[in-house]
């Protein structure tokens, strides 16, 4: 194990010095904040891919395929699909409004009041989800040093606190790329192999499991259903999702850099899938589903190659723990405090100061929850359905719907935001319902106010359409630097 905890130490100190290096790029809050809107195709794809594809992703992945064999990466193929979908048909122009935060996008669609509202539904989800991330933490570490719990979310939120607060979203691009490399090493190139051979391959494999195992819909329908309304369009409105996309460097680099991270998505979630499958016929009478990745590691794969996988799982975590943490705090900074102080701060730098603070708040904070709660899937199971019934409606509609207006943006996350909390005290935070109903009513109010109040101004609408077209945004990057491939 002493090679294995070498490869591990190797890259947690990497992680602490690609925060170093990027706290000398980020001298201006769109530095910090957006890597100056500066990433091409290459970085925008690979950190794409590294922030969707979390910890639940990969070891829940893995459990998914454990449980149900393949039709497990529906989970995973929702998110793939979210994606495709924002890049294909929205990214392009969510780039060219070059704002900081979805609730900004929002006030310049219906004229402002819409920000702080939205940006405490969009802040608790964040919080929820780096919060689900940095819990992640705990059974990784357990797996590598045997590790006291609440150790363990200390020392890997602090690591993801620590650079995230050096250099913001440079420290964050710069560690994603790494991430995506081992990642994509670590799983794809070396865990699905080594587990399909060791389960004897896919013949083996359809030998020793029920036909269910490789029926593509044996998850069930309703629950992909289920996936495709909280992950697919979790993907199109969540801060942590559009905080990347506002990194790209023209509407090219977002549609077509989207594209290829949305389909990376497919290919990992089939490859989780088949490691779990594999994993139920080498261990077919496991405690836990989510057991699943961490056995198949620590007991099949070779020393060096398990501490690059063991790796792989860290860097998941990781990517998604720090894009969640500084969309948290920005939200937090831009969208709430900022505007409960009704003033704005100093210059570039200090605000740069600013954000680097709240994200150094938030980590503690979110490090505090994450030891204090258990239950990964219900944290996340609140956050996507906070997301979903409170904020799909307002900001579909203002994309797509020009009668939409502030007071039914504003109706529509009230009502929604609400149903949702209700019916998860109702029906409990795993069932369906409260998703289904709160995003009924969530739609329901937007039409039905809208239609019953005054139409968006005609000047805001054309400050919109000239911000969609590229147009009247204010100059963000405060000098030129090349543009990273």
């Amino acid at each position: 194990m002493a090679i294995d905890y070498t490869v591990i130490v190797v890259y947690l100190l990497g992680m602490l010095a690609m925060g170093w290096w990027g706290m000398r790029r980020a001298k201006s809050k769109s530095e910090f904040l957006v890597a100056g809107r500066r990433l091409g195709p290459a970085m925008y794809s690979g950190t794409m891919a590294a922030i969707v594809l979390g910890g639940a992703s990969t070891i829940g992945g893995v459990g998914l395929g454990y449980q149900y064999g393949l039709s497990g990466a529906w989970m995973v193929f929702t998110i793939g699909l979210g994606l495709l979908a924002l890049s294909v048909f929205f990214s392009a122009r969510i780039a060219r409004l070059k704002v900081y935060t979805v609730s900004e996008m929002l006030d310049l669609r219906y004229g402002g009041r819409a920000g702080v509202i939205s940006g405490v539904v969009m802040w608790a989800y964040t919080l929820m989800l780096a919060v689900t991330s940095t819990i992640a933490y705990a059974t990784i570490f357990d797996v590598l040093f045997d590790m006291n719990r609440t150790v363990a979310i200390v020392l890997g939120g602090s690591i993801v606190v620590a650079y995230s607060t050096l250099g913001g979203m440079w420290s964050i691009t710069l560690t994603d790329m790494v991430q995506f490399v081992v990642k994509t090493v670590g799983v794809l190139l070396l865990l699905l192999p080594i587990a399909v051979v060791k389960a004897g391959g896919f013949g083996a494999m359809k030998d020793q499991l029920p036909t269910s195992y490789f029926d593509p819909l044996g998850i069930g329908g309703e629950t992909i259903f289920t996936y495709v309304l909280i992950y697919t369009f979790g993907m199109l409105i969540g801060q942590d999702i559009w905080q990347r996309v506002f990194t790209a460097r023209s509407d090219r680099t977002a549609k077509w850099g989207g594209t290829v991270a949305g389909t990376y998505c497919l290919a990992y979630a089939l490859a989780g899938a088949v490691i779990g499958t594999a994993a139920k016929v080498l261990y077919p009478k496991l405690g836990s589903a989510d057991d699943a990745f961490a056995t198949i590691v620590k007991d099949e794969l070779p020393v060096g190659v398990r501490g690059l996988v063991l790796a792989a799982a860290l860097a998941a975590v990781m990517s998604t723990s720090s894009g969640a943490l500084i969309a948290c705090a920005t939200v937090a900074n831009n969208d709430i405090w900022s505007r409960l102080r009704g003033k704005a701060t100093g210059g570039e730098r200090d605000e740069v100061a600013g954000n680097r603070a709240f994200i150094l708040i938030m980590g503690v904070g979110v490090i505090g929850t994450a030891i204090a709660l258990n239950n990964v899937v219900e944290a996340l199971t609140v956050a996507y359905n906070l997301l979903v019934g409170g904020l799909l409606v307002p900001i579909l509609g203002g994309l797509l719907w020009k009668r939409g207006t502030v007071h039914g943006a504003l109706a529509s996350v009230v009502v929604g935001g609400l149903a949702v909390i209700g019916l998860m005290a109702g029906y409990g935070i795993l069932a369906n319902e409260p998703v289904y109903y709160g995003l009924l009513l969530s739609l329901a109010a937007y039409v039905a106010v809208s239609l019953a109040t005054p139409a968006t101004d005609e000047a805001v609408l054309t400050a919109w359409r000239e911000r969609l077209a590229g147009r009247g945004a204010p100059e963000l990057v405060s000098e030129p630097v090349p543009a990273p491939q």
